[in-house]
């Protein structure tokens, strides 16, 4: 009865926050991004693979400065991540608002942020003494996420608002398409950017004198302040493993909320080690993703082990063989649903559990030095675990702090495995006497006269 009454509380909110346009605009906007992270954090890797002596080797073979253009396609895929961060939210947003012309609603969203985006930067000068004109990276970048989500949203928003209201140029029928959608998008198009426009002339005789510094200040900085607060992960990973517990798909849910936040964290890890500084921020994406779950949500890849090779129930022990593979690679959709651990109470304990105990171990671990402040690097989430330890940090303890946590997650399913195992032996075991009356009946009598 407990379970039903928490289920009637955490699935109306689940609901509301997963069909919420706005959140799911954000959330799968910064999905559009994601590739493009990782491809970058990949040439980054390569160009600083974590291997005493491999910068010497490849300048011994590729020359010095080698990295150099490696660095170009990392410096584009993070330091203009606030950039495509407003066209793929505007996009996303536009599909949710039900628009025809998304990708003219992109592109305006853009051209917003820029709109408000500092082109004058008199605390740089150029040659001559010229104050540097133009766009920065710093504004385009980790700075600029918050910003590029207003922006994407808002833009959007009056986009949609002035189609909705039939504020649009109309062709004669026989126009081609294209051209139909190009002139359909100009009034919209410029309702927006006039509002921008608007915005920034007044943000601009204000102390902030750009509206990025004015949401930086009072708004990013803040959030990120609070991603650096103990409790973050810990409420986040509770917080995604108790929906899954009710078969919703928690990351899907939170993500919406704490995803930003890990982005800018990590981002912020990026610009510290190329500016040769500290890398502070605990709770980054990478953290996340290989130090609180192993084998996905719920860290179950202990589970899914034992299961494999401890069990006596065939039920386990074939759903386990067949769902290793995939929870190596963080994927434990047949586990959730299979076993089940949706709605089993006996599962309820370790499930929640087992990401909590590995994200306050894992970050006393970072406090106290034994493994390093992961990296700026975005690897694939379906990393196996042990290479992503050490591609996140560059540290082998690393490697030996994620095998530790996994062999105590499985200590800590081990008693309620056995449980639910010896509770699917007595069921296979259990012999239900059922007579088929078809096998009573006989033809020796049947007669045809």
């Amino acid at each position: 009865m407990k379970l039903d009454k928490l289920d009637k509380i955490l699935s109306p909110i689940a609901d509301t926050l997963s069909k919420n346009k706005v959140l799911a605009a954000i959330r799968d906007g910064f999905l559009v991004t994601t590739p493009i992270v990782i491809i970058g954090s990949l040439f980054l890797l390569i160009a600083n693979f974590p291997i005493d002596g491999y910068a010497d080797f490849m300048a011994g073979i590729f020359g010095q400065g080698w990295s150099v253009y490696l660095e170009r396609v990392t410096a584009i895929a993070f330091d203009c991540v606030a950039l495509l961060a407003s066209f793929s939210i505007g996009y996303c947003y536009a599909r949710e608002k039900g628009l025809d012309n998304r990708i003219s609603a992109a592109a305006v969203a853009l051209v917003s942020f820029l709109i408000v985006t500092p082109q004058n930067h008199p605390d740089y000068l150029a040659d001559g003494e010229r104050a540097f004109s133009g766009f920065s990276f710093a504004h385009l970048g980790t700075a600029g996420i918050f910003l590029s989500m207003i922006v994407a949203i808002i833009s959007v928003s009056i986009f949609a608002f002035a189609v909705n209201k039939k504020l649009v140029i109309k062709l004669p029928e026989g126009v081609p398409p294209a051209v139909m959608d190009s002139f359909a998008a100009l009034i919209p198009a410029a309702f927006s950017m006039i509002f921008f426009f608007i915005i920034n002339i007044i943000i601009a005789n204000t102390s902030y004198n750009y509206l990025h510094n004015l949401i930086y200040e009072v708004l990013q900085a803040p959030l990120v302040g609070l991603g650096k607060f103990a409790l973050f992960e810990v409420i986040y990973q509770f917080l995604s493993t108790l929906f899954w517990f009710f078969g919703i798909n928690g990351p899907a849910v939170t993500n919406t909320i704490f995803s930003p936040i890990h982005k800018a964290l990590t981002l912020e890890n990026y610009e510290a080690a190329k500016a040769g500084l500290e890398m502070t921020n605990v709770f980054t994406a990478g953290f996340s993703d290989f130090f609180c779950n192993f084998g996905g949500g719920g860290s179950t890849l202990g589970l899914v082990i034992m299961m494999a090779f401890l069990a006596k129930s065939n039920r386990m022990k074939m759903l386990g063989r067949l769902s290793l593979p995939a929870g190596i690679f963080g994927i434990n959709e047949p586990i959730i649903f299979g076993l089940p651990i949706v709605l089993n109470p006996i599962m309820l304990i370790p499930f929640i559990l087992s990401p909590v105990v590995n994200t306050i171990i894992a970050y006393l671990a970072t406090i106290i030095g034994f493994i390093p402040v992961t990296s700026g690097i975005q690897l694939p989430w379906t990393m196996p675990i042990g290479f992503s330890g050490y591609l996140i940090t560059g540290s082998l303890s690393a490697v030996i702090l994620q095998l530790g946590l996994l062999v105590l997650n499985m200590a800590i399913y081990y008693p309620f495995m056995k449980l639910l195992d010896k509770k699917y032996l007595e069921e296979e075991n259990e012999k239900v006497d059922e007579v088929d009356e078809l096998d009573e009946l006989s033809f020796d009598d049947l007669s045809l006269d």
